[in-house]
């Protein structure tokens, strides 16, 4: 009986090395990727990304050879700071909530005469869609440090946080993943990195707070559409179209959830 008690000891206590060992790699690779973008930080290339945004916001461009300057993108023609972090939001000349990518293309249609159309079929990275990136980052930046407040007042607002909602918890694809599978419960992990949990405000710089980010990775910058885009990849469900109401209402249910955590952007990203 003694024997078979001291066995047990033995396992047990086995187990738990093993489990502590597997807790204290899983700690130090997230310390070790945490200074990793640290070092990067000073000369992250998403920089470069901006200063061109910020060329194209003053640029006269477009068949009406016109700036962005006016654009009115929640706060008034011209302002950028403090827009990032209440957007999505409703607009009432377009009827629609946009986000920040999809209302500066609204911009470049009224404003400069391009094909709004044209541009969202446009692949992530190419052309004019290049240029939303780099006109993103730029807008974003002009937020950094500030808080997440988007509104709720609108009733199309009120809608678009109740089909994120769903949309976020909603599983199918070969594998029957979610959003939620991922996202939704405190300490998650994948590829030793921390999986925030956007149910509930996830921390300052964190979810939708570090979106645009450069990716390390691929060398690319990316924006909260193609971020959710290849979410959509990685569950293999089919990806949806540029600016559709899935990646809206997804966008608008994390950033309120997301509401007093602060902007980072430009982050930079694995």
């Amino acid at each position: 009986m003694k024997k078979s008690v001291a066995k047990r000891l033995l396992v047990l206590t086995a187990v738990m090395s093993v489990g502590t060992s597997a807790a204290y790699a899983q700690g130090t690779a997230a310390e070790g990727i945490a200074k990793y973008r640290e070092m990067l930080a000073d000369g992250n290339p998403a920089e470069l990304f901006e200063m061109k945004g910020e060329e194209l916001w003053k640029q006269k461009r477009g068949p009406k050879n016109v700036s962005l300057e006016q654009c009115d993108l929640g706060k008034g023609p011209g302002v950028i700071a403090g827009v990032f972090v209440e957007l999505p939001r409703y607009f009432k000349d377009t009827g629609r909530v946009q986000d920040l990518e999809t209302r500066l293309i609204t911009c470049m249609e009224t404003l400069q005469g391009f094909n709004a159309a044209d541009i969202a079929k446009t692949p992530f990275g190419r052309g004019e869609m290049a240029n939303v990136t780099a006109l993103a980052t730029y807008v974003a930046t002009a937020s950094k440090g500030m808080r997440f407040n988007l509104p709720q007042a609108h009733e199309q607002e009120k809608n678009m946080y109740e089909v994120g909602k769903r949309l976020f918890f909603a599983r199918g694809g070969p594998h029957d993943f979610a959003c939620s599978s991922c996202h939704s419960i405190d300490g998650g992990r994948i590829r030793l990195q921390d999986l925030p949990n956007l149910t509930k405000n996830p921390g300052d710089g964190v979810g939708v707070a570090a979106w645009p980010a450069y990716r390390v990775s691929n060398a690319q910058m990316w924006g909260m559409q193609l971020r959710l885009n290849d979410c959509y990849r990685q569950q293999r469900f089919p990806e949806p179209k540029f600016g559709s109401d899935a990646t809206i209402a997804l966008g608008v249910y994390m950033g309120v959830n997301s509401k007093t955590a602060e902007s980072i952007v430009p982050a930079i990203k694995r």
